[in-house]
């Protein structure tokens, strides 16, 4: 009898069985990575946007903080050299937190205010929260004009009271 060549239906099955438990352990960690990615993204981001609000109040001092994260950026075309920073195009972020507001799974807002008595934008609040609890990411991040990044676990909006950033 001549011995056939190729493999037979068990051994593919086996297989295909150790391929699947492969992925199933293996596909878990991947969400995790790319959860912890978004938020490392999000923190980054929102020391960015710190970064700018500072900045932006010191080359605009009668405006004081910027009152958007609109106004941190600019249009592409606003920002293209030789611009010249405004206080409604700073140029100081790029595109995708200032006018989308989205970066890394993550939606973005900030809000510079005058506080009672005062003329200028004093204060402000930079959030950064996942799109989707659970895929996008875990964890909420806020700051504001103490430079402070606090978080919570849930992915709700934070507050002061929220957990630092150590």
């Amino acid at each position: 009898m001549k011995k056939q060549k190729g493999f037979s239906l068990i051994e593919l099955l086996i297989v295909v069985a150790i391929i699947l438990i492969i992925a199933a352990i293996a596909i878990p960690n991947l969400m995790r990575s790319r959860m912890a990615a978004n938020e490392s993204s999000a923190v980054g981001s929102v020391r960015t946007i710190n970064t700018a609000m500072v900045t932006y109040a010191t080359s605009f001092p009668d405006t004081g903080y910027s009152a958007t994260l609109t106004a941190l950026g600019g249009a592409t075309a606003a920002c293209a050299p030789p611009a010249v920073a405004t206080v409604g195009a700073a140029c100081l972020i790029d595109n995708l937190l200032s006018v989308v507001q989205q970066k890394s799974g993550y939606q973005f807002a900030a809000a510079g205010a005058a506080s009672a008595g005062s003329t200028t934008n004093n204060t402000y609040t930079v959030t950064a929260l996942p799109l989707s609890v659970g895929a996008t990411g875990n964890r909420g991040f806020y700051s504001d004009q103490s430079g402070v990044i606090r978080y919570t676990l849930t992915g709700v909006a934070p507050t002061i009271a929220s957990s630092p950033l150590q």
